[in-house]
């Protein structure tokens, strides 16, 4: 049995869930999420909780019920506070800037990068070396962060590029070490 599938999903003031079935809104200060989910499990409101049962009980089910949780639980978060990933630039004359709302990146490359900015999304840019993604869908703020880093991913030898922030980089040893 899930042991995570088993918690509720608290909703905070400020949000409401809308459950049709199988499809779930999400709305709250921050915007609203939509979602479909699996017929192996049934989503239901009991005050301000939510619920994930199994609709029976079988391995794929059970399995089902812990994701579905998760899930719900980041639409809820999502909806009322947001998700953030932050990254940092490692690297001589490597620089990130907004022009508008998009990303502007000075990788090393002979042109810059410019990453455009998706919908219900947003970049900062605290200095020149950070950039902070945020975002209502978690998944959506992991995949653009992922995206980004994947521009000029962090080299093992000097450590330059894009990394996570806290994120740390197995170093190797250059041949004169050898």
């Amino acid at each position: 049995m899930s042991r995570i599938g088993k918690k509720p999903v608290l909703v905070p003031a400020g949000v409401t869930v809308t459950i049709d079935g199988t499809h779930v809104v999400a709305k709250g200060s921050k915007g609203e999420l939509k979602r479909t989910f699996s017929e192996l499990v049934v989503i239901k409101e009991e005050g301000q909780e939510l619920l994930v049962e199994l609709a029976e009980p079988t391995v794929e089910a059970n399995a089902q019920q812990g994701l579905t949780r998760t899930l719900l639980h980041n639409m809820v978060i999502g909806v009322s506070e947001g998700f953030e990933k932050r990254l940092e630039l490692a690297g001589v004359g490597y620089r990130a800037s907004l022009k508008g709302k998009d990303l502007d990146l000075s990788l090393g490359y002979s042109h810059p990068v410019i990453y455009p900015c998706p919908a219900e999304m947003s970049f900062e840019v605290p200095d020149n070396t950070h950039i902070v993604v945020k975002g209502i869908s978690k998944e959506q703020v992991g995949q653009v962060a992922a995206e980004i880093r994947s521009k000029r991913p962090p080299e093992p030898y000097k450590g330059k590029g894009i990394h996570y922030e806290g994120e740390h980089i197995r170093r190797k040893l250059g041949k004169a070490a050898k």
